[in-house]
């Protein structure tokens, strides 16, 4: 059972109370909270290793390096990796920003890149600005209960289609993508397969396969820091491209007119790294595989499950993506439909009205109650455009929540 490993009193946060009541955090999508273990990592390096890595000679600094490339290694061991194929960054989005302008500034007039319309602005904006130069950019839908079209992805899949990008599952919907059988499908047509691993690294089993050429994450959604992410690329692809920053440390060589450059992934970080970032996130990786990956995918489909069951007793709550627990992850994006008397008179006098709460009302109003959910688009405008929102509010699950938890946010949401 996940309380066996993951115990709430690992985190510090919940100790907090507001009005004398104890917090339901409901955001985990957005960012995790961090157990005593990760907070103490990083305060353990502070005092005990602080030092600038692969530089100098002294032990500090050898120790330093010495935590820094451990961290490296264990983050790879994690999804399945080797070491050198994992570059450290701020997060998702600078990871996938690299790639724009590495791999995509090969890309010639005419090009395409193929995404979904469930991504992140961060798997959007990056490519987005590649149309500047004549390359398109292709949009794979989703059918009503928020399952990617898969036929339509590969009717789009062209000669011209250089890249497919997509997240694995959706930070609104919850859906998970079958990346498996995209991935093979992007590899049958040549194109370099990326995906966005943001909101499924953290909750589930993931170990690499031979289709995947580049995954993004970031240690801030998965229990570390935040300001450290992870890209992972096949090591062939990432010495054949060129460096995303440039300065200290990534070089070999520097004379007034030339530079040689290091081998990756040192090639790609240029400057001080985040080394207390890169500790962290080793500890978060620990907690993780300490309580079994598989057991927390269990524990969220059975948050999920329940939460859904009990608001499709709420009549006028409205949620989006599979209906199927099996098929999404733990992350419910929904919206309130306002019953009033005062909206019913209007409506019976031929004035349109907008049924639905504004999502920051819900999301105030749930806050009132200590309950603690996302509310907007999300950083997801182009899915919310497909769905005719405006936004959503947004509960998310993560190893921290129980069924108290549940009970606390559906019972707050019926009062609505």
């Amino acid at each position: 059972m996940i309380s066996d490993f993951c115990k709430k009193e690992d985190f510090p946060i919940f100790k907090k109370k507001f009005n004398g009541k104890s917090m339901v955090y409901l955001d985990s999508t957005a960012t995790t909270q961090k157990p005593k273990q990760v907070l103490d990592a990083i305060v353990n390096y502070y005092e005990g290793s602080n030092a600038n890595v692969h530089r100098s000679v002294y032990k500090l600094a050898d120790d330093a390096t010495e935590l820094y490339e451990n961290s490296r290694s264990n983050v790879a061991e994690f999804i399945g990796a080797r070491s050198n194929e994992i570059v450290f960054t701020r997060n998702t989005t600078e990871s996938l920003n690299l790639l724009s302008f590495t791999i995509g500034e090969s890309l010639r007039k005419g090009d395409r890149i193929l995404i979904t319309s469930m991504e992140h602005h961060s798997n959007i904006l990056p490519w987005m600005r590649l149309e500047e130069r004549g390359i398109y950019l292709d949009y794979v839908g989703f059918d009503k209960e928020g399952h990617l079209d898969i036929e339509d992805l590969k009717s789009k899949l062209k000669r011209e289609t250089k890249i497919v990008s997509v997240t694995h599952q959706s930070n609104v919907l919850g859906t998970i993508n079958p990346i498996e059988e995209i991935g093979k499908a992007a590899k049958e047509n040549g194109s370099t397969f990326i995906i966005d691993a943001a909101q499924s690294v953290p909750h589930m089993p993931f170990k690499m396969k031979e289709q995947y050429d580049f995954v993004a994450f970031s240690g801030h959604k998965m229990l570390g820091p935040m300001g450290i992410g992870v890209l992972y690329g096949k090591y062939h692809l990432l010495e054949e491209m060129p460096p995303f920053n440039r300065g200290g440390e990534m070089i070999k060589d520097v004379d007034f007119h030339s530079a040689i450059f290091e081998d990756p992934p040192i090639k790609f970080e240029a400057g001080t790294p985040n080394v207390e970032g890169a500790v962290g996130l080793a500890a978060a990786v620990y907690y993780l595989k300490k309580i079994g990956m598989e057991e927390v995918r269990r524990h969220e489909k059975h948050l999920t499950s329940m939460t859904l069951k009990k608001l499709e007793d709420l009549k006028n709550v409205k949620y989006y993506g599979p209906r199927n627990a099996e098929e999404r992850g733990g992350v419910i994006a929904f919206n309130v439909e306002d019953s009033s008397n005062l909206k019913n008179d209007l409506e019976s006098k031929n004035v349109k009205v907008d049924r639905l709460y504004h999502s920051h009302d819900i999301a105030t109003f749930l806050d009132e109650r200590n309950v603690y959910v996302r509310s907007g688009h999300h950083c997801a405008e182009p899915l919310m455009r497909s769905l005719h929102l405006p936004g959503t509010a947004r509960a998310s699950f993560y190893v921290y929540n129980g069924e108290e938890d549940v009970e606390a946010f559906v019972s707050s949401l019926g009062e609505l």
